[in-house]
């Protein structure tokens, strides 16, 4: 669960880094996470299977997933795990990138909480479904396009909140599904692309809550509005492709660089702005953060103050 906060936050992704720490350890502490889970694997088919993350941290099961996932990968050319009784796992992005380390394509998926409304609709039904496909690339680090199905995540519209900013426009809706600035009013979120951001959406839950059995849209347990002591139930999915039951691996990552040099040197709008792939700024920020570390807020600050003296842990470079 440590290496996947660190991770999200050394990427710049702070709305699911090092800022959620406080809250998981909350869950662990009410009974929501099962801090000694027993994972239970069943291996449905040479390439597929089924997880029981025993309401484990979803880090935890997601690597484990992952880890299921390579292995048949390496064997039958593909692998993918459904995984339920799951807890939010944290960044996508986390076990995309672990699975682009063996020359795979990488997909992971997970359902959350009901925050997008149906197109036409009012109340929220969906999750913000995240969307992960990863893939190795020559001479950088994979290729990585990590997205929400809605325009931003609630983790922001609750830093928005914490740090009493304006939310964009376009961005969220208020009770009566109209959008609104106020942070404090917003209670669903705007699906990226209108009715094709819902629709993603949609494959996700089936992807995610479906296929493993799990509870869908409104019927999963809510990350913040319900007691820490209720289950999340949450389904994930991950899918992994080896590369070179389609192409040579060296050859591939190549022309993988080649699409990247391509697309980055075509003509700019604004010659101040330069044209990005996927994971491009989350690459930047993360060499920046490696060298300077991750900047962290007053609140987790007096967070990991109070936490270092109820447990006795010596902390450096805090309060």
């Amino acid at each position: 669960m440590s290496d996947g906060l660190v991770h999200a936050s050394l990427r710049g992704v702070d709305s699911h880094g090092i800022r959620l720490f406080p809250h998981y350890l909350a869950a662990l502490k009410g009974g929501r996470i099962n801090g000694q889970p027993k994972f239970l694997f069943d291996k449905t088919s040479p390439s597929t299977g089924i997880l029981d993350a025993d309401d484990a941290f979803g880090h935890s099961a997601g690597l484990k997933a992952v880890s299921k996932v390579v292995s048949m990968a390496k064997k039958s050319g593909m692998g993918s795990v459904s995984v339920k009784r799951s807890t939010h796992f944290g960044a996508a992005s986390f076990f995309g990138l672990e699975m682009a380390k063996h020359d795979m394509l990488g997909f992971s998926f997970t359902n959350s909480d009901p925050l997008i409304p149906p197109t036409r609709g009012t109340n929220p039904y969906l999750g913000n479904n995240p969307i992960c496909f990863t893939t190795p690339c020559a001479d950088e680090d994979p290729i990585c396009l990590d997205m929400a199905t809605s325009m931003i995540t609630f983790n922001k519209v609750l830093r928005m909140r914490e740090n009493k900013e304006t939310a964009p426009a376009g961005v969220g809706f208020d009770v009566n599904g109209y959008d609104t600035t106020d942070p404090n009013k917003i209670v669903s979120l705007a699906p990226a692309g209108g009715y094709k951001g819902y629709g993603l959406s949609l494959m996700v839950e089936i992807l995610c809550a479906l296929l493993s059995g799990m509870p869908f849209g409104p019927h999963i347990g809510h990350m913040y509005n319900d007691t820490l002591d209720k289950k999340r139930n949450l389904g994930q999915f991950f899918m992994a492709i080896k590369i070179n039951c389609f192409s040579d691996p060296v050859q591939f990552k190549m022309r993988v660089k080649q699409l990247a040099i391509e697309l980055r040197s075509q003509d700019q709008i604004d010659p101040n702005l330069p044209i990005l792939v996927a994971g491009d700024p989350e690459k930047k920020i993360s060499e920046e953060r490696i060298h300077n570390g991750i900047p962290i807020g007053k609140y987790e600050q007096e967070f990991f103050h109070d936490l270092s003296i109820e447990y006795g842990i010596q902390l450096q470079g805090l309060i």
